[in-house]
């Protein structure tokens, strides 16, 4: 392990990444990938796995007897198809509740494998209508799986996982929730909050590197899903929980050093702690809105709908406005701003994730003010209405 005073030397640069995920990380984080070679079908790393998976179900506040992790190769929409291929039983229907671009992932997927489902739709800038969500459910006895998105993070709004959790257990369903973009940031108790699987991957709110994920959920419901179709070999959430309990280890080949950065970054959660995270996240997102406001600039979302973590901003109605330049100017000094997830509307996004504080933030702001006025863009800036 390298110390501090030796990670510091190294001069690794530090980039800001105000993207949806991949995350700013610690150097400590980056460093723990540099380790002895090992072969994953040892049993220190099998250990170090075991650890690992229980640490996870920690974040959500989960029972380890009742619940348990599953570690998977991928990025996080690996999570999503694992859980609708894995998780409905013969006969069923999925219900997807819809209101932004991570849920028509979700239903992508479902119309890929030919699953029945109701792509349930709601507005992009809309929570989901509850009522709706019931008279669906009421409607259609044959729905055993529904799934949602904890913070559509195309837009950056909130979904009450937790009402319409109680209403999808009301009518005898399960509940997996993408929490891809929320968990380990955003408190989350899975038991509170009516869940019945949540996902993330190790690059967003842990702080990790990217090539891992991770689901979180019910023991007994992954075990009855045994006899449940078989629609995929590899992204099947039983033969993998069922792999790691018999043997220790992954089904097949794991990404070894992205798990010993995620066992880091798992250390400096916990050393931070659940409650300082999310209030240092909040800092950065607020701070967020207060340089966005000095600049003149509009959100898509009313704010008291915004999950905390990612602000989608409206392009501003400028002759000599260009994303692209302004993208290139902030990344050349070391900020990394996104394009929006919005078909009608031209926005962009500034995410309050990663190892980042407030003064970043604000240093950010600089560059951007400087980008804007280097590119001709009135500052404050303007909207035709």
């Amino acid at each position: 392990m390298y110390t501090e005073k030796q990670i510091s030397e190294l001069g690794i640069k530090r980039n800001i990444l105000l993207n949806p995920g991949p995350s700013t990380t610690t150097d400590t984080v980056k460093m723990a990938q540099v380790v002895p070679d090992i072969c994953p079908r040892e049993e220190e790393f099998a250990g170090m796995m075991k650890d690992l998976r229980e640490d996870l179900v920690k974040i959500v506040h989960g029972d380890k007897d009742k619940h348990t992790s599953v570690l998977f190769c991928g990025s996080g929409t690996i999570n999503i198809d694992i859980c609708l291929n894995s998780l409905l039983p013969e006969g069923g229907k999925v219900l997807v509740v819809n209101n932004g671009a991570y849920s028509t992932r979700a239903v992508e997927i479902c119309e890929y494998y030919g699953l029945p489902h109701i792509d349930l739709k709601f507005p992009l800038d809309e929570q989901p209508d509850l009522a709706v969500i019931e008279k669906t459910l009421k409607e259609n006895p044959d729905i055993k799986l529904v799934h949602t998105t904890h913070n559509e993070t195309g837009t950056g709004i909130l979904n009450p996982i937790r009402e319409i959790g109680a209403l999808v257990h009301k009518y005898g369903a399960v509940f997996t929730v993408d929490t891809t973009s929320t968990l380990a940031m955003r408190p989350i108790d899975i038991e509170k909050d009516n869940i019945d699987f949540c996902m993330a991957s190790a690059q967003k709110g842990l702080m990790a590197m990217t090539g891992l994920s991770f689901i979180i959920g019910n023991r007994a419901i992954i075990e009855k899903s045994k006899d449940y179709p078989k629609r995929s070999y590899y992204c099947n959430l039983y033969l993998q929980y069922d792999f790691f309990e018999r043997t220790g280890e992954m089904h097949f080949t794991p990404p070894v050093q992205t798990i010993y950065a995620t066992r880091q970054a798992l250390d400096e959660y916990f050393k931070e702690g659940e409650e300082a995270k999310w209030a240092r996240h909040t800092r950065v997102f607020e701070a967020i809105h207060k340089g966005l406001e000095e600049l003149g600039f509009k959100d898509l979302i009313k704010r008291e709908l915004q999950a905390g973590l990612v602000v989608s901003v409206i392009y501003p109605d400028d002759p000599n406005w260009s994303f692209k330049k302004i993208h290139d100017y902030c990344y050349e000094r070391g900020f990394t701003i996104y394009p929006g997830k919005v078909s009608d509307t031209n926005t962009f996004r500034l995410c309050a994730l990663g190892a980042i504080d407030e003064k970043d933030i604000e240093d950010f702001f600089v560059v951007l003010k400087e980008g804007l006025e280097a590119n001709n863009i009135a500052v404050p800036v303007r909207y035709a209405k």
